[in-house]
């Protein structure tokens, strides 16, 4: 039995075939947005060719697809389902939260829990996989993702727009770091605004921030505490009412060391610890495929939306 496993992040594609190890992931760029938000007809194209690109050889079908993807409550899944199901033949598709696929990564198995996910954009989940599906943020780069990448490199960049203004708060450090980056501030707001990888982009600023704080900018230091104080925050709402779960954190800014000690800090605070993550959102994704073969998914009409008869002996044993 083949199972596909496939992440979609703000700034980047991920796949991989879930056998009983990782195996080898693809990767490809960014989402794309269209008129109607996300290009999905995109994203199954890249997925689908990276599968082929790091497919074992054996040139079988997939039986059971697992689909991670950002933005789930922001647009119905089901027109996705169909183009996955119609490219695939895969009658078992599953498309779940990407907040989802990063609890089930952090914790390596389907268990209660709560997790925040800082990559480029941010979220918080937490569930007991029974009555409780708590997402807190994830709204996108304008509206929310409180602590994330994209959050951090606006952040950094209105530092620096600050310090080409002459004003309280501004950062030369920052400025130079985004000119290098982004060319001259003028045209900042075009590319926030306008272009099609916003996220990406303002995520891409936020290595220079985290560097400047490295090197003793005051003002991306203090960025860098409050990115990592609003995701504690966001987790720790999540949890609200759940107090026995296992807490994680996973996603590339929290290898900034300043932005994870604040996470921790905050969370030490109100009397929690975090938990080591064992893996992210692609890593969830496969176990929740391999979950699959031999078990029901849990199902939440937001969450996590899977369609397909389970194996004729799971049905049996009413497993």
């Amino acid at each position: 039995m083949r199972c596909l496993a496939v992440d979609v992040g703000g700034s980047g594609l991920r796949v991989t075939w879930a056998g009983e190890r990782p195996g080898p992931v693809g990767r490809s760029g960014g989402v794309r947005l269209g008129p109607t938000g996300i290009d999905s007809a995109d994203l199954v194209e890249r997925a689908l060719s990276l599968a082929g690109e790091v497919d074992d050889g054996r040139g079988e079908g997939v039986d059971r697809l697992v689909w991670s993807t950002r933005g789930l409550m922001l647009q119905d899944p089901g027109p996705l389902r169909e183009m996955l199901v119609a490219r695939t033949g895969c009658g078992h598709v599953a498309i779940v939260s990407d907040a989802v696929g990063s609890l089930v990564g952090a914790l390596g198995a389907v268990e209660p829990g709560a997790v925040v996910a800082a990559g480029t954009g941010a979220v918080a989940f937490a569930t007991d996989l029974d009555a409780t599906w708590r997402r807190v943020d994830g709204w996108g780069h304008v509206l929310g993702d409180e602590g994330s990448s994209a959050w951090l490199g606006l952040a950094g960049m209105r530092a620096a727009l600050r310090a080409v203004d002459d004003r309280p708060g501004g950062s030369r450090t920052l400025l130079d770091a985004a000119r290098e980056l982004l060319g001259d501030p003028a045209t900042w707001p075009r590319q926030t605004m306008t272009g099609p990888h916003a996220p990406a982009l303002l995520g891409s600023m936020a290595p220079a921030v985290t560097a400047a704080a490295d090197g003793g900018d005051e003002v991306a230091a203090e960025l860098c505490a409050r990115a990592g104080t609003a995701l504690a925050c966001s987790l720790l709402d999540a949890a609200a009412g759940l107090p026995d779960v296992p807490l994680t954190a996973v996603g590339g800014l929290l290898g900034a060391a300043r932005v994870r000690a604040a996470l921790e800090e905050e969370v030490a605070r109100h009397g929690r610890v975090l938990r080591p993550a064992d893996g992210d959102a692609l890593d969830g994704a496969r176990l929740l495929a391999l979950r699959w073969r031999t078990h029901q998914l849990p199902h939440h009409e937001v969450h996590l939306r899977s369609a397909g008869a389970p194996p004729a002996q799971v049905a049996r044993s009413g497993s």
